[in-house]
C-alpha cells in the first residue's frame, strides 16, 4: 500500500511560515479528508506553555513539486490554526470568487548577508541596468528564480509572470487568484515555495520593504484588484466612488499592509508618502494607479493597482481591508 506525504504549512503568531510532514497510510487527495494535526504552540507564540497544544486545519491541498518522480503522493497544505487570535483568515467571513487579485511579489535574494551578485565590500553600480535585464553583469538568481515559477506552477498556483526588478538581486512574480482567501492562499504557498527553493540552494529571501538604505527601490506587493462591477458594465464613477472611499479609509489600509513599510514609502523611488492619499492614471509614484486598461476602456471595464502594501504584508489583510473598503 501507498503512502501520502503532508506536508502541513501555517503561519506563526508574527506571519513567518513554517511548516512539518505527516505520513498517513493509502491514498488521499480532498482535503475533507486530511486530519486535524496538533503542533507545539508554546514554541510558535501561538499558546502558553501550560496549554500549548494547537489544532491545524487542512483548507487548501497543493502537489507537492519537491517529490515528483516517486511512487507516493506528496501534497502541500496549507493550514489555519484553530481558535488561534493571529489566524487573519478565519476573519474573512463573506468570500466570493468575482473577487478578482493579482499581487506582485518582490524580493530580495540575499548569500553571505549581502544581496545576490553585490561586490563582497562595496554597493553594486547604480540602479538602472537591472530591471528586466540581460546579461551575468545585470541579472543574478535567474535559475533560482526559473525554478520558483516551475515549482509554483506545478503546485497549481497561478503565477502569471516573473522578472528581476530595479536593483540587483532583486526579483518580482505574479500571481493571480479568485476570492479573497483562495488568491491569499496562494500568495502564502508561493512564498513558501520560495523558502524551501531558498534552502536548497543556500540563499535566504528577504521581503523587507526597504532592506537597503540609500538610493535604490523597496520592495512592495502592488495589489491589483478588481470586482464583477469593475469588470463589467463599469462607468467613470465607478472607480471615482472605490478611490474615494480608499481615501477616507487611507490610515486603515496603511495599518495592516506590512510593518516598517515608512521606510519604503517615502515619495521617492514611485512610491506616494505614506501620509498621503493619492491616485492618478499611469502614475506609479501614486497609492494607487489606475492602469492603461482601464482608461483605454473609458473607464467600463478595468481594475486598480493599490501600490501601498509592502513585500511583507499579509495577504489575508490585504484582500480583506480592500473588499471591505469597496463595499462599505
Amino acid at each position: 500500500m501507498s503512502n501520502t506525504i503532508l506536508e502541513y504549512v501555517w503561519l506563526g503568531a508574527n506571519n513567518e511560515l513554517r511548516s512539518k510532514t505527516k505520513v498517513v497510510s493509502g491514498e488521499m487527495s480532498l482535503v475533507a479528508e486530511m486530519p486535524l494535526w496538533s503542533f507545539d504552540g508554546s514554541s510558535t507564540e501561538q499558546a502558553p506553555g501550560n496549554h500549548s497544544d494547537c489544532i491545524l486545519k487542512p483548507v487548501k491541498a497543493y502537489p507537492n513539486p519537491f517529490h515528483v518522480m516517486t511512487v507516493n503522493d506528496y501534497y502541500l497544505v496549507m493550514c489555519e490554526v484553530v481558535d488561534d487570535e493571529h489566524n487573519k483568515r478565519a476573519l474573512i467571513k463573506s468570500d466570493s470568487h468575482t473577487y478578482w487579485f493579482g499581487f506582485e511579489q518582490e524580493y530580495f535574494i540575499y548569500r553571505h548577508g549581502r544581496p545576490l551578485g553585490w561586490p563582497a565590500s562595496s554597493d553594486a553600480m547604480p540602479q538602472g541596468p537591472y530591471y528586466c535585464g540581460v546579461g551575468a553583469e545585470n541579472v543574478a538568481g535567474r535559475t533560482f528564480v526559473d525554478e520558483h515559477m516551475q515549482a509554483c506552477l506545478h503546485a497549481g498556483i497561478r503565477i502569471t509572470g516573473t522578472n528581476a526588478e530595479v536593483a540587483l538581486g532583486q526579483w518580482e512574480y505574479q500571481v493571480f487568484g479568485t476570492s479573497q482567501k483562495g488568491a491569499a492562499d496562494d500568495l502564502w504557498m508561493s512564498r513558501y515555495i520560495l523558502e524551501r527553493l531558498g534552502e536548497q540552494f543556500g540563499f535566504v529571501i528577504n521581503f523587507e520593504p526597504k532592506p537597503i538604505e540609500g538610493d535604490w527601490n523597496g520592495s512592495g506587493m502592488h495589489t491589483n484588484f478588481s470586482t464583477d462591477e469593475m469588470r463589467n458594465g463599469a462607468r467613470l464613477g465607478t472607480f471615482t466612488d472605490i478611490l474615494s472611499k480608499m481615501h477616507d479609509r487611507h490610515a486603515e489600509h496603511i495599518a495592516v499592509y506590512g510593518k516598517h513599510n515608512e521606510e519604503r514609502l517615502t515619495g521617492k523611488h514611485e512610491t506616494a508618502s505614506i501620509d498621503q492619499f493619492t491616485y492618478g492614471e499611469g502614475n506609479r509614484g501614486a497609492s494607487v494607479r489606475i492602469p492603461l486598461e482601464t482608461i483605454e476602456s473609458g473607464y467600463t471595464s478595468g481594475y486598480l493597482e493599490d501600490r501601498r502594501p509592502a513585500s511583507n504584508a499579509n495577504p489575508y489583510d490585504i484582500t480583506k481591508v480592500i473588499i471591505d473598503t469597496v463595499y462599505k
